[in-house]
């Protein structure tokens, strides 16, 4: 996934939104370099909600990588 810097981002969300949307991609929100949040597809974020919440989708994505 790639990275952006929160001030970044803010200063081209639309930008951001968009190439989100097109590429499918996600993308780190950083401050100091660390993970902070994340921009996701729409599609990614609804997945994950119907799985029951984002921790419910964590678990069932490293059950099944193991």
């Amino acid at each position: 996934m790639d990275e952006k810097p929160i001030a970044e981002a803010r200063a081209n969300l639309s930008e951001l939104i968009a190439t989100v949307r097109l590429l499918r991609q996600g993308v780190h929100l950083t401050r100091r370099g660390k993970p902070q949040a994340a921009i996701v597809p729409v599609e990614l974020a609804d997945a994950a909600e119907a799985a029951g919440g984002m921790d419910a989708a964590t678990e069932i994505l490293h059950k099944a990588a193991e």
